[in-house]
């Protein structure tokens, strides 16, 4: 990256250039509750985005991308109507922090991420990246939790993702050999250390080839879909309720569910029992977690990715077929999608004795399906890392 920033801005000396780092993030339990006001889990990976990049006192924003083509280029008293590309980003994280304060210098940098798009909050990591080299150079002191909102409100207000902040928790509180527990409805969390009888453990991604954008799925949808529901189980049981968006599934008690859920078109009712089996299912997993048992903790990962397929109704063929393989393969503890699962990838967490056999027997037997994907396919181990944070 600093060769490739020297070529792009040679007049720059070593010392002048800043560089700030957000990791990629995986979900273990707790998938698409968040947005809910669920409990959910997370690790950060040692893996994710490094943005390097010098102040412009003029107020230009000059970026570069290791990972994707062209320019972003413009001044902040300027900001064009969003890109079509990478660089809607940068404006995103200028919108928040536009809201709260005056920004006045630029910059000029190149951003890479380290690993394929899909799955594992690359979007909440880049916009983490940029509002902290902003709020660097203009001089803004912001804190952790601020910064997880303000990454929330970029991407919920100007990308326009109904998302919960799962993401930009996990990539801004997480530290290594850690576990967070985070509690959506009030932010509060809990960073639970791994047990001293905890075996080691890889967390392996395996990202199926294809990519893919929230907003071109059924995400927004299920969302709604989830408030939708608790309107009415609420409204069913007589209980005070409300402006629809507004209401959410974690107002709803399991046993007032229960009673009505046969009253609900059936979309509705999976969203909403997927919800309430999750909600169970992260208690179920923190208390492994806590006792060391990586077994018990695998289990309740895949039993969350089949409420993903069968209840959340996410996936498509080549990230089902993912799963499936890895439920099948030896010395797999547990795994599930990552992130909304329509494309992607998908997270295992698996014994480091295995680690060939099981690289080898998946990539063989996924590809053995679907060899138009021999080359876009790959895997990565990684390891759980500490947050976000300005590195020079």
């Amino acid at each position: 990256m600093r060769k490739k920033f020297h070529s792009l801005f040679p007049d720059t000396p070593e010392s002048a250039i800043h560089h700030v780092y957000s990791p990629y993030r995986v979900c273990p339990v707790g998938a698409h509750i968040d947005h809910q006001y669920g409990h959910v889990t997370g690790f950060a990976l040692d893996h994710g985005v490094d943005l390097l990049y010098t102040p412009t006192p003029t107020g230009i924003i000059n970026l570069f991308s290791l990972n994707f083509e062209g320019q972003v280029l413009f001044s902040l008293e300027s900001v064009p109507s969003q890109y079509l590309h990478w660089g809607r980003y940068v404006q995103a994280a200028i919108y928040a922090l536009s809201k709260r304060y005056k920004l006045e210098v630029g910059i000029q940098g190149l951003i890479n991420g380290s690993l394929p798009v899909g799955g594992l909050s690359s979007s909440a990591a880049v916009l983490l990246c940029y509002i902290m080299a902003l709020a660097d150079i203009n001089e803004l002191a912001i804190s952790g939790m601020e910064l997880i909102q303000l990454a929330f409100e970029a991407e919920h207000e100007y990308i326009g993702l109904n998302l919960g902040k799962l993401d930009q928790s996990c990539e801004v509180l997480c530290l290594k050999d850690n576990l967070l527990y985070l509690d959506t409805k009030d932010n509060s969390f809990k960073l639970i250390p791994a047990a001293e009888q905890m075996p080691p453990f890889d967390i392996l991604i395996f990202f199926s080839g294809l990519t893919r954008t929230l907003m071109k799925t059924g995400y927004n949808t299920r969302t709604d879909e989830c408030k939708v529901a608790a309107f009415n189980l609420l409204a069913y049981e007589g209980l005070p309720y409300g402006a629809l968006e507004d209401t959410r599934l974690r107002d709803v008690d399991k046993p007032v569910f229960e009673k009505w859920k046969h009253m609900l078109p059936v979309p509705l009712a999976k969203r909403a029992s997927h919800y309430m089996s999750e909600f169970d299912r992260v208690n179920q997993a923190v208390e492994a977690w806590r006792e060391g048992d990586l077994g018990t903790f695998g289990q309740v990962m895949f039993a969350s990715g089949l409420s993903s397929i069968e209840q959340w109704e996410s996936g498509c063929s080549e990230m089902i077929a993912l799963y499936t393989i890895m439920r099948e393969t030896k010395g797999i503890y547990g795994g599930r999608f990552s992130g909304a699962g329509f494309k992607g990838c998908c997270v295992a967490i698996s014994d480091p004795d295995f680690r060939e056999e099981i690289l080898e027997t998946v990539s063989r037997r996924y590809l053995e399906l679907f060899p138009a994907l021999n080359g876009l396919y790959s895997v990565h181990v990684c390891h759980t890392a500490d947050g976000a944070r300005k590195i020079s």
